[in-house]
């Protein structure tokens, strides 16, 4: 008998759709994976979600039809821990992680790609772009100094949520972000980086294509 799996639509390197990948690694979940081209995007994808963004997430009746597409990243974390929580992420503080991933997405996000593409915005220099940025990260350092994780000392949406675009950040200039003065967020990030559930999102795919066998995600789920 076959299963249908629910699909996920992800690029492997945009910090939204690790966000999603880690939060359905972590409900210990199994999805059809589609690793996208962003140049080159998949009718598949685009015909249920015009926007044109990843993740993408199809939830896929036991019949193969269409059920429901969840477009934004944030829900899909949502919906993954839903399902199954069995490390209880959701039940770490939720309104502290919820105003922490509001600010990341609404305030951090936007000097992180002026400080990553501060060509495409010349008003300011990188280095004021990395000023703007460091506010946020000057918020996560005082809260790392309490905890092993963001909330407390387990693992919390926040962290799920916020961890690929302090990676990004750091991925700027890995020399320059290493000798700021947070220790306790490139500790954090440096155990993140070395999480086999992290090592399991970033598994490198090849573009999916109409009539590629099924990519079952996560690859091997043994962590």
């Amino acid at each position: 008998m076959t299963v249908s799996l629910h699909r996920l639509y992800s690029f492997r390197r945009c910090p939204y759709a690790m966000r999603a990948r880690l939060a359905i690694v972590l409900a210990e979940l199994k999805v059809e994976l589609r690793e996208i081209v962003l140049k080159n995007k998949p009718a598949q994808m685009l015909a249920i979600s015009p926007k044109g963004t990843v993740p993408v997430l199809e939830l896929v009746e036991t019949d193969g039809s269409s059920r429901r597409v969840i477009e934004e990243s944030r829900d899909i974390l949502q919906w993954a821990l839903e399902q199954h929580d069995p490390q209880a992420v959701l039940d770490v503080e939720p309104a502290s992680a919820q105003a922490l991933i509001e600010q990341n997405d609404n305030e951090f996000k936007h000097w992180l790609d002026r400080y990553k593409y501060s060509d495409r915005y010349p008003e300011l220099s990188q280095l004021e772009y990395r000023e703007r940025g460091e506010v946020f990260l000057q918020v996560l350092e005082t809260l790392l100094a309490k905890h092993r994780y963001l909330l407390g000392d387990t693992i919390s949406s926040a962290d799920i949520g916020i961890m690929p675009f302090v990676r990004q950040f750091a991925h700027v200039d890995q020399e320059v972000f290493y000798q700021l003065p947070y220790p306790h967020l490139q500790q954090w990030l440096g155990d993140w980086l070395q999480h086999p559930a992290f090592q399991q999102v970033m598994v490198k795919l090849p573009a999916w294509q109409e009539g590629d066998p099924l990519v079952v995600f996560p690859i091997n789920s043994d962590f």
